[in-house]
């Protein structure tokens, strides 16, 4: 029995590329973040979670307390931004079809002592099966804390990504990074996840 195919056989586009990430080192000005800082100020904090037990929470996996800065007039230039910078970063790189932003802003601070999130990929179950695109914005200077790197691994090592205040990082949600324990200080930053309908 002959099998037969059905796949497109157009041209493969050359202009993507899958195995790296984009930023922009001054997304955020000094007098946003000041503004932002004062926005998450009154918010509640919680553990951070992960998606690794039914609890949602393993401390040795991720040490971490959240904040979740839901859509709203008062978030709304904060949304409008993020949002811009994730369509000009997957216009440039991946060219991905994004057609929703279902989540709320995460903002995330990890402590002196052992605050981290181990080696992860963001898309997963459940909500997290629409997520494709995924952006981090740094909020600390970078001298107020040692450690916590946010590191990708693209290759054989770890890649650490920017540490300047106000820097964003935006790469495909099923890339595999981590954030490493933070020595002294604290750091603080917000990650936001866009997509829409599976790969297709």
């Amino acid at each position: 029995m002959q099998i037969s195919y059905s796949f497109d056989r157009n041209p493969h586009r050359l202009d993507v590329n899958l195995a790296e990430y984009y930023w922009f080192p001054t997304a955020f000005t000094a007098e946003e973040l000041v503004q932002i800082e004062s926005m998450t100020s009154a918010l509640k904090f919680e553990d951070g979670a992960t998606g690794q037990d039914d609890s949602g929470h393993i401390s040795n996996y991720r040490k971490s307390s959240i904040k979740w800065c839901f859509q709203s007039p008062e978030w709304e230039w904060v949304y409008d931004k993020l949002h811009n910078l994730i369509m000009e970063a997957n216009e440039t790189m991946w060219k991905f079809d994004l057609t929703s932003m279902r989540e709320a802003i995460q903002y995330t601070e990890y402590y002196e002592g052992g605050g981290h999130y181990e080696w992860h990929m963001d898309c997963g179950i459940g909500i997290q099966n629409q997520r494709k695109v995924s952006i981090t914005v740094q909020l600390s200077p970078p001298d107020e804390y040692d450690g916590g790197d946010l590191e990708f691994m693209l290759g054989k090592t770890p890649r650490k990504a920017a540490r300047q205040q106000g820097a964003a990082v935006i790469f495909p949600s099923f890339f595999l990074h981590r954030v490493t324990p933070v020595t002294r200080g604290t750091r603080k930053s917000f990650v936001l996840w866009v997509g829409g309908e599976p790969y297709r």
